[in-house]
């Protein structure tokens, strides 16, 4: 409870007594507790309006690292945040879902060797990785369920693809959307409570958050869409980017004389002002917007959020997805509603894994347990 109120900005001895209506005696042996497996450290001194000065604390940042993880359809980036997700590097690659787990977690080995190298830290130093696959996670166990868009990844145990870490260390997994919309919701927007959060590459996801949080569902699969048309009404659903995504664009340009293999090669190729480009990915906005208006007026979002290579491409993009929302939605339900680009860009990812590890990390029953045998000493 100490720690949860410390990450949520009541730092102070005095705002903490206030906020629990303990005695100093046992504040103070929960904060030592915490001092002494250096999970908070002291934080200077506050002014308190003309008293005493009055001491602070603050998540030990410098106690360790975290390592984040954004997989995408076509393209991957990682980071090493420290303890409080703050960033300290990144790299970036295309290469993605399609090229199998083998290859994407050898390469991020390798990459996370430099890295760890480069701000001078090792393996030791790791507490916990977070990682955004983009398909289907079991959230309780880590385990990516089936189908998979690429049926190489259906049932992958991702703990069994890194490298040995220490016991200690967290290993948490999720969709490669919610990381995304874990970042915007607590970074880009947190003034608003219910999103909508779309990331658009080679492949399509949503996801929710509702009353600031990430509903995953009941299996971990919430958030997929379909295609908004069908021809008769006994015909299955169809997932929504075999007929509007980064991947139904790159295909068409294809079949002429274009030879793209990722969702950046269509945003340079719409930054060079190719219509045909921008004409498909307008195109590929309109259907994602109308395929997203009954899930508006369903769930009654504040905003929804476009992310992803895709919203790269700019306006011309994101105006399409608007106008189709707006054009197909209930009245009221868009209603103030604001339909933007997502703000933290193609660094949300490895903010939201990042921050879904430093959840984990600092569980409050982990943290119990963690401190309870000091206490009883």
């Amino acid at each position: 409870m100490v720690l949860d109120l410390i990450r949520d900005g009541i730092t102070t001895r005095t705002e903490l007594l206030d906020r629990l209506g303990w005695s100093r005696v046992t504040l103070g042996r929960r904060l030592d507790e915490l001092l002494g497996h250096d999970i908070i450290a002291p934080a200077g001194s506050r002014a308190s309006g003309g008293g005493r000065p009055r001491e602070s604390f603050a998540v030990n940042g410098d106690a360790g690292v975290l390592l984040a993880m954004d997989i995408g359809s076509s393209h991957t980036r990682v980071g090493i945040t420290d303890l409080v997700s703050d960033v300290l590097c990144e790299d970036e690659a295309d290469i993605g879902l399609y090229d199998g787990p083998d290859e994407i977690f050898s390469w991020a080995r390798q990459v996370f060797d430099f890295l760890l190298r480069g701000v001078g830290r090792t393996h030791a130093d790791v507490r916990g990785i977070g990682i955004g696959v983009p398909g289907p996670v079991d959230s309780a166990t880590g385990r990516l369920g089936s189908p998979q868009l690429d049926p190489r990844w259906d049932g992958v145990e991702v703990r069994d693809r890194l490298w040995p870490m220490r016991d200690d260390a967290v290993i948490v997994v999720d969709r490669d959307v919610n990381i995304l919309a874990v970042g915007e919701a607590r970074l880009g927007r947190p003034d608003l409570d219910d999103l909508i959060v779309v990331k658009a590459g080679i492949g399509v996801g949503s996801a929710f958050v509702l009353d600031g949080r990430i509903y995953r569902g009941s299996r971990g699969g919430a958030g997929q869409l379909s295609a908004p048309l069908r021809d008769r009404l006994s015909e299955p659903l169809r997932r929504l980017e075999t007929v509007a995504s980064g991947g139904t664009v790159r295909d068409a340009l294809n079949r002429g004389a274009h030879h793209l293999r990722t969702s950046a090669d269509i945003v340079t190729l719409a930054e060079s002002g190719d219509e045909e480009t921008v004409a498909l990915v307008e195109e590929v906005g309109e259907t994602i917007g109308y395929a997203l208006a009954d899930a508006v007026g369903l769930l009654n979002p504040s905003a929804v959020i476009i992310g992803g290579n895709l919203s790269e491409v700019g306006e011309r993009f994101i105006g399409a997805i608007r106008r189709s929302i707006f054009g197909a939605s209930h009245v009221f339900a868009r209603q103030g509603l604001t339909v933007e680009r997502a703000r933290l860009g193609e660094k949300a990812g490895v903010h939201g894994a990042s921050l879904l590890a430093q959840d984990a990390l600092f569980d409050a029953e982990r943290i119990s347990i963690l401190t309870r045998p000091a206490a009883r000493d």
